[in-house]
Parts: C-alpha cells; sequence; structure tokens
C-alpha cells in the first residue's frame, strides 16, 4: 500500500463509514462547478495536533482518474456518494463534443438534459 509518498487531505474528522471508504472509495474533486476527477483513498489516519485537536489525514493514490463531468454546487464536508450518485469514469480512449465545447455549454446542456 502506498503511504510515504501518498498526497494527503486534512480533515477535523474520522469519516464514520471508515471501512465502507476503504474498501474503493474515492475523493471526488468539483472544479468550476463540476465534478471532473477522482482520486482512490487509500488509507486513514487518525492524528491529534500540538493543541489537543484530533483530525485525519486522508492518503490518497496519486493517480488522477478523470470522471464524466457532473455538474455539482461546492460544498465543505463529507459527502458520501452512493454509486449511483457517483459519476462514472471517462474512459480515455473515447473522445465526445465535451472535449471540444467550452465548460459553460457542457454544464447548460448538462443542466437541461440534453447530454
Amino acid at each position: 500500500m502506498l503511504r510515504g509518498d501518498a498526497p494527503v487531505h486534512r480533515t477535523r474528522n474520522m469519516p464514520r463509514r471508515a471501512a465502507e471508504i476503504l474498501a474503493g472509495g474515492s475523493l471526488y474533486w468539483i472544479i468550476q462547478g463540476q465534478v471532473r476527477v477522482r482520486q482512490r483513498i487509500i488509507a486513514l489516519d487518525p492524528g491529534v495536533d500540538g493543541e489537543g485537536a484530533r483530525f485525519c489525514l486522508i492518503r490518497l493514490d496519486p493517480t488522477l482518474v478523470d470522471t464524466v463531468s457532473l455538474p455539482h454546487r461546492p460544498m465543505q464536508g463529507w459527502r458520501y456518494l452512493t454509486a449511483e450518485d457517483a459519476p462514472s469514469d471517462r474512459d480515455p480512449g473515447l473522445r465526445d463534443d465535451t472535449d471540444i465545447m467550452p465548460a459553460s455549454m457542457v454544464s447548460a446542456l448538462r443542466s437541461l438534459g440534453l447530454m
């Protein structure tokens, strides 16, 4: 398991569903109002800082996996996505019109249910 060189994301609380997350969960990144990429979560390391506050380091696989763009509002904190709500991985071998359309147009078409 990658640990030493794995990128980390720090959060205040240990996830309540840690076992479920470690069994194949990912952190999805929202960029300009769209879920665009994910990173597989490889470890959850709890800790306590010098002032006694608890935290959790989320260790991530360094590989970024492109996803099918999915509109999403900015958010903070944990949200658990069901398999039905999580965006699909984007097939790197397939090219679709979203590669050549401006992101704002893709977003508008998706919000109208046309893509």
